[in-house]
């Protein structure tokens, strides 16, 4: 078959019927300048060489074309159509001869070792071609040198393919003095760069210098925006941003700006890493500044986060200081301050507190509430308005839940003593008007043949007596009169330790400091300490500012 196509009647016939389709595929469908490329396609296609009278015709037709595509551009005229080219396989991006001569194979091998007798470790290498095929044995130092042989050989038009026979000795000689030589080529060049170099560290620390300086200009920021944090924010970037651009021009200033691209993706690599491992410290920061600017609290407010209670000392960068009202120092980070519920009690100083009484089930409760209230009201520390009111809270076996609310300015009095204060009043009022305020009641019963072999102990115990032995057990029969009879008992002798307990009480508060238990005013030891945490010097920046609006 390959010999049947090889006839030049039958070649010359394929190439006839191949112009005529590619004449036909131009007019109806491909643009001019894709007629060569088709023509060609169609030839390799159909298995068509072309010999080396056609090749020499394809030359002179490119250098004619050559010349008529200048003097088209000359002109201003369209250029011309690119004829059909008929190649052969190609390697290495070049075109592969159909017949190879000789003396081209030994104008490669000049050529190759013409070159590696100018660079160092490249001398020993040799060279053989054959056919445009180029083989390269002999020696060299090391894999380096070896592969700059094989792409210095490839770059050479008329090489088909390269044959690497190469030995990679790994001399240390010949490594160290390559290592040597470049390290004193690269010394000498930084000693020719050290003028370059000290000028562009001056330009850098005059630009840094110039952005820490403005930077520094705490009034000016502070003016720009009231928040101390969002200010400080606002310096520390312009800061930033002054580094940066002198490190840029530092570096075009001797031509070294692929460093600074390196530079950047590496920040932005060790960015990445940076911010998962520190998540938390950066959600910190965050909500430093949300809450910075939101400002749900001042300074001295009683504030309660999460169930912690106490009162605002300063926010800073990192945490909430507070003071609890036992007087320890409670700091909460600003991460779990932002997300959490926050209750603040000096926001509205108005405050209500409640208590509950319990009365007997045969008293009238609206009557024991009158009377609660008007004890209430007669205390100074409570508010007119919003008035107390009390309510039926529930009704039990043997008594009724009574619930009192009462208000109180809590920023001029203490909330725990004012409570205090209005249940031990409010109970005296209703005890000295005969309510009641019963105790639970336990009823026992017991079966008659128990009751009869506690009488039989108690016979015993009477004969003990009667004999010198004490009687530590009475057991009487539980008649209706013995029931009313220990009821007067117990009423009589509730009333005299009732009695008794008003003198004791009466006795003890007539004595010295008694005032001080009475007086419902706020403890002013513990805002002398919130005052003195507030006084003191701190390296962190207070973000709490009166003059930044608050939400």
């Amino acid at each position: 078959m390959a010999a049947y196509f090889d006839r030049p009647m039958t070649r010359k016939f394929l190439t006839v019927w191949g112009q005529l389709l590619l004449l036909l595929s131009l007019v109806f469908t491909l643009p001019a300048y894709a007629v060569g490329e088709d023509i060609a396609g169609v030839t390799t296609a159909l298995g068509i060489e072309s010999t080396p009278e056609e090749v020499s015709n394809e030359d002179a037709a490119t250098s004619t074309e050559g010349e008529t595509s200048v003097e088209a551009e000359s002109q201003n005229l369209p250029p011309a159509a690119d004829p059909p080219v008929i190649s052969g396989e190609s390697t290495n991006n070049a075109q592969i001869e159909t017949t190879p001569t000789p003396l081209k194979d030994n104008d490669i091998r000049q050529r190759i070792n013409g070159i590696f007798s100018e660079i160092e470790g490249l001398q020993a290498v040799s060279v053989s071609v054959t056919q445009g095929v180029v083989t390269l044995a002999g020696e060299t130092p090391n894999e380096k040198k070896a592969q700059q042989a094989i792409n210095l050989t490839n770059r050479l038009t008329d090489v088909v393919t390269v044959e690497d026979n190469i030995n990679r000795t790994l001399d240390v000689q010949d490594n160290v003095t390559t290592v040597y030589q470049g390290l004193k080529a690269q010394v000498k060049n930084l000693v020719k760069a050290v003028p370059l170099l000290l000028v562009g560290i001056i330009i850098f620390g005059l630009v840094t210098w110039f952005g820490s300086w403005l930077s520094n200009r705490k009034n000016m920021w502070q003016r720009l925006t009231p928040n101390p944090f969002v200010a400080e924010l606002l310096a520390q970037t312009v800061k930033v941003i002054f580094i940066i651009f002198g490190l840029i021009l530092a570096l075009s200033l001797i031509g070294a700006e692929t460093i600074l691209g390196t530079l950047l993706g590496g920040a932005g690599v060790i960015g990445i890493a940076v911010g998962f491992a520190v998540k938390d410290t950066i959600e910190n920061y965050i909500a430093s500044l949300m809450l910075s600017i939101r400002q749900p609290f001042r300074a001295r407010d009683q504030i309660v986060i999460n169930g912690q209670e106490g009162i605002v000392v300063r926010l800073t960068s990192r945490a909430t200081i507070l003071m609890t009202l036992d007087g320890n120092q409670l700091r909460i980070p600003n991460a779990e301050v932002f997300k959490g519920t926050i209750l603040n009690y000096t926001k509205n100083p108005e405050r209500r507190f409640t208590f509950e009484l319990g009365v007997d089930a045969n008293d009238d409760p609206l009557a024991a509430i009158k009377v609660g209230i008007d004890a209430i009201c007669q205390l100074d520390f409570v508010l007119d308005e919003p008035k107390a009111i009390a309510v039926i809270n529930n009704v039990g076996d043997s008594n009724i839940i009574l619930e009192f609310q009462v208000w109180v300015d809590q920023s001029e009095t203490d909330f725990a003593k004012a409570r205090s204060i209005a249940i031990r009043e409010t109970k005296h009022a209703l005890e000295d008007e005969g309510f009641s305020l019963p105790e639970p009641i336990y009823r026992l019963r017991f079966n008659n043949e128990l009751e009869k072999a506690l009488e039989h102990l108690q016979g015993n115990n009477r004969a003990g007596q009667a004999h010198g032995a004490n009687a530590d057990m009475t057991v009487t029969p539980t008649t209706p009169e013995s029931i009313a009879i220990n009821k007067a008992d117990d009423s009589s002798a509730d009333d005299k330790d009732k009695k008794q307990a008003k003198a004791r009480a009466k006795y003890i508060l007539q004595g010295r400091n008694a005032e001080e238990v009475l007086n419902a005013r706020p403890d002013q030891k513990l805002m002398e300490k919130v005052e003195q945490e507030i006084a003191e010097n701190s390296d962190e920046t207070d973000l709490l500012s009166n003059n930044s609006p608050q939400e």
